[in-house]
């Protein structure tokens, strides 16, 4: 997940033309915590990377890169 959890978070936020302070207010989290995932400083709760998933419609295997597609 350290590797390609960032990427893909960052891809995904940035496809939508979102501000992590955006996407932070919609999954109830701070901006500053957006950044740190962002950046690989830190790893996401379960329940921050449902409500990940789940806004962006992927699955939690995808998102945490445990699968290509």
């Amino acid at each position: 997940m350290k590797k390609l959890f960032p990427q893909r978070l960052k891809a995904l936020r940035e496809k939508r033309n979102l501000s992590r302070r955006t996407l932070a207010e919609l999954c109830g989290l701070s901006k500053n915590m957006i950044s740190l995932y962002e950046r690989g400083e830190k790893v996401p709760s379960v329940e921050a990377l449902i409500c990940l998933a789940d806004f962006f419609n992927v699955s939690l295997d995808w998102l945490c890169g445990r699968t290509s597609s």
